[in-house]
């Protein structure tokens, strides 16, 4: 460790400049000797340095997302060129290049932190062995050797020896309950801070290979600052449970307000968002309207908490407008008129479908109803109400019917309103 602390001994002497300005400041109201004043001046390196590395953290988000929308895609490359591994490199970094993602952005915060976090290192341990580094000098060497951290010098390990620990006027008691608490609280808040990133903000309807090296890394990570963690000084385990806690609590602001499409966050953050977009009228702030944007311009492709979220605002007469707006759509909203029929805002009754009647309901004649006439039933006309010409006629009793024509004219054509087959003969025209 000490080897490769030298080797980030450029970045010793900001880091060490940065340390004893914030000592300045805190020794003036703690005391200049006293582990609140030292501890602070760590911690504030830590925020002072995660500040600084917020635009990379943007970056990591993105390639995260990024990686995860191409799964599916470079898991078809690697099923397609299986037997070649050249040719699958080559598509890979082809899938790449036409989509801007760039794999190495999400260590990107992690690779830009070692080299002060190393730096940190060299220079607690010098404060340790008594030697002068950066802008750290005799006096505030011995100021630092003093100073304890809840009984533990900051200059002291896990494994150090009960000599070391003495001459740092402290106990290898004391030394050690205090390195153990802080690495199981450093390995808890990774922990914690994977897990939330895999159980809320990791997208269910696609399961490919990296959900599992997530996992993996879920399990991984606690175990390996367990490991190195017995070996790091006390300053240096201040400064790691630090940009832990600040990374879990900058996780947990992402997931909350800008997740990942067809999480569970996503589905949570939605429903939240329709309860105040339904009481306001309106999307707030520019976060919301990105959201909103972005589900528009999705279309057809939207996953099942992105069509609930757009009919919901159907159903509470909004519409979602391309530019991340949310307008009242009047045309959707339908009140209920008196007699119980649904009216439209315009006014005018909305069509009703007959309801459809069973069989035996069609042939069932109500008492008291008149059959309705049709064109091939008989009038109940009276004969003498009938226009001249019009009357039937009956033929005589015991009259003969006309004979027939044979051939094709002695069969009657139907007529139309009439029906096909034999009919019944005309009346004898009158003379």
């Amino acid at each position: 460790m000490d080897t490769i602390a030298s080797l980030f001994s450029f970045i010793t002497w900001p880091v060490s400049w940065v340390i004893v300005q914030f000592h300045t400041v805190y020794g003036a109201i703690f005391g200049p000797d006293t582990g609140w004043a030292w501890g602070l001046s760590i911690v504030s390196l830590v925020i002072l340095i995660r500040i600084c590395l917020i635009p990379l953290f943007v970056k990591q988000i993105k390639a995260t997302r990024g990686m995860q929308t191409l799964q599916p895609e470079m898991k078809k490359i690697q099923e397609r060129y299986k037997n070649d591994k050249q040719r699958q490199s080559e598509e890979m970094m082809k899938l790449y290049k036409e989509t801007g993602t760039n794999p190495l952005s999400s260590c990107l915060p992690i690779l830009a932190q070692s080299p002060f976090f190393f730096a940190l290192y060299h220079v607690l341990n010098g404060i340790a062995s008594g030697d002068t580094i950066g802008a750290v000098n005799q006096d505030l060497l011995e100021s630092a050797q003093k100073a304890h951290i809840f009984g533990a010098p900051l200059a002291s390990k896990f494994f150090s020896s009960e000599s070391e620990v003495a001459a740092l006027s402290a106990s290898l008691t004391d030394v050690r309950v205090v390195t153990a608490i802080m690495i199981v609280l450093m390995s808890a808040s990774q922990f914690f801070t994977q897990r939330q990133l895999m159980t809320k903000n990791v997208d269910t309807t696609v399961k490919t290979p990296f959900m599992q090296q997530q996992k993996m890394l879920m399990y991984v990570f606690p175990v390996m600052f367990a490991v190195f963690g017995v070996n790091f000084p006390v300053g240096v385990l201040v400064y790691w449970l630090t940009t832990n806690v600040w990374t879990m609590g900058q996780q947990m602001y992402v997931i909350r307000n800008n997740p990942t499409p067809g999480s569970k966050a996503q589905a949570a953050y939605l429903e939240r968002l329709h309860k105040s977009v339904t009481e306001h009228g309106k999307t707030r702030g520019r976060g919301e309207k990105a959201i909103v944007k972005a589900i528009v311009a999705k279309g057809r492709d939207r996953n099942e908490a992105e069509r609930k979220f757009i009919n919901g605002l159907n159903k509470a007469g909004m519409a979602a407008q391309t530019d991340g707006n949310v307008v009242k759509n009047d045309a959707a909203v339908a009140a209920q008129s008196a007699d119980g029929s649904t009216v439209t805002t315009a006014g005018q009754p909305k069509r009703q479908q007959p309801k459809r009647q069973s069989k035996s309901q069609r042939q069932a004649k109500p008492a008291g109803e008149a059959e309705p006439k049709t064109s091939l039933t008989k009038s109940d006309e009276p004969e003498d109400a009938k226009p001249a010409g019009k009357q039937d006629a009956k033929p005589a009793a015991g009259a003969k019917k006309p004979a027939q024509k044979s051939g094709g004219g002695g069969r009657s054509k139907a007529q139309s309103g009439q029906r096909k087959g034999p009919q019944r003969p005309k009346s004898p025209s009158k003379k």
